[in-house]
């Protein structure tokens, strides 16, 4: 289904609406397949990807906290190979734009999956510079801006897919981060990833993750997300795609006025499987009561006030 009113062009890539299941929520589409007709969609960011596969944290990786949930789940995926070979042929299937996820421990990591994703027919490779749930790797590039700016130049050299940069929202300076990988090549830019945190277990005197921290998301950060959105949107003339606490079609409309040109629909996922087709039909339902015509009509509108 094409939704004429919602349709969006992100990196040179037309999306038939603006709501992208996140990744990390949504593992490689064909579960969700069998409860909802995935294809309505905007797009999907695939499960995070690494060169080699990976198991993952140990102990525990969820739990739920007021507003939220924190995981360390710690990338585990079955590698850029397996996704080729055994994921990628069935995500085709689901009739929307497909988004790869991209991680990596090293630059190396990152340019040699850049590469072998370049002869798949992914739309767009997400760069994952900001997963705060292993102990190397995502975390130290999406920090310091300069070593951002450093991974995404040496990615983009290489990379012949639309690239987009997601974010940390632990970063020094996120609004720098933004600049520094547009300047780097990026071709558009997601935020927020999750919020280093953690979370003690008070009768057992330790914290409740191996790892003593873990990452963030749910309603709880929307609005520390949002005003990054604003911030990051106003500094660079590239595409910014808007994450963080997004569970209802109000939510994504403040995005996308805030100055998102689309959205990532993650932990929402997990309490309702179908929450994206609510936010689909609920933006839709705005925009014919408020008789606006197109997502570029109300895009950044917050600055032209």
């Amino acid at each position: 289904m094409w939704y004429l009113m919602l349709d969006v062009d992100v990196c040179g890539v037309r999306l038939k609406n603006p709501v992208i299941a996140a990744s990390g929520t949504f593992g490689f589409g064909e579960e969700y397949n069998q409860i909802f007709d995935v294809s309505r969609l905007g797009g999907i960011v695939a499960k995070g990807l690494t060169l080699n596969g990976k198991e993952g944290n140990d102990g525990q990786r969820i739990y739920e906290t007021r507003g939220g949930i924190l995981n360390s789940v710690g990338l585990q995926n079955p590698g850029i190979e397996k996704f080729i070979g055994e994921e990628l042929p069935k995500i085709r299937k689901l009739n929307t734009v497909i988004i790869a996820n991209l991680g990596g421990e090293t630059v190396d990591e990152y340019i040699k999956g850049a590469e072998r994703l370049n002869d798949t027919d992914v739309d767009i490779i997400e760069l994952n510079i900001s997963c705060p749930n292993v102990k190397s790797g995502g975390m130290a590039f999406g920090i310091k801006s300069k070593d951002a700016y450093f991974v995404v130049s040496r990615v983009r050299k290489v990379c012949k897919k639309p690239l987009i940069v997601k974010l940390s929202p632990n970063a020094e300076d996120i609004v720098d981060m933004a600049i520094k990988c547009a300047e780097a090549g990026a071709d558009g830019i997601s935020l927020v990833n999750t919020f280093k945190a953690m979370a003690v277990d008070i009768k057992k005197r330790r914290p409740i993750f191996d790892n003593i921290t873990a990452g963030l998301s749910g309603p709880c950060i929307k609005p520390i997300a949002l005003r990054m959105v604003y911030e990051v949107a106003g500094a660079v003339d590239i595409p910014v795609i808007g994450i963080g606490g997004i569970t209802c079609a109000e939510d994504a409309i403040e995005f996308i006025m805030a100055g998102a040109s689309c959205i990532e629909v993650g932990t929402a996922n997990f309490t309702k499987p179908n929450i994206c087709l609510n936010i689909i039909d609920g933006m839709e339902d705005f925009m014919n009561k408020e008789n606006i015509k197109s997502i570029e009509e109300i895009k950044g509108i917050i600055r032209r006030i």
